[in-house]
């Protein structure tokens, strides 16, 4: 599951606006706005669009692994 940490992180990490994510996937800054703070507010393909954008940006998403979830820049 991707938390709404993750994605603020995966945003900031890029240096993405809010906005800027919106236009990327094709959905509204407020429902970007919503997924970072509620997850559970938005619909899971919304949180799946987001995650593949900031994907294909160059973010790895990294699982709960014990040592909590997160994010890091792909090497390139």
């Amino acid at each position: 599951m991707t938390t709404p940490d993750q994605l603020r992180a995966g945003r900031a990490i890029l240096g993405l606006s809010q906005a800027e994510v919106a236009s990327l996937t094709g959905k509204t800054t407020k429902t970007i706005r919503r997924a970072e703070t509620d997850a559970a507010a938005v619909a899971v393909e919304t949180i799946a669009s987001i995650r593949a954008a900031l994907e294909s940006a160059g973010v790895e998403f990294i699982a709960e692994n014990g040592g909590g979830a997160g994010v890091r820049l792909r090497k390139a």
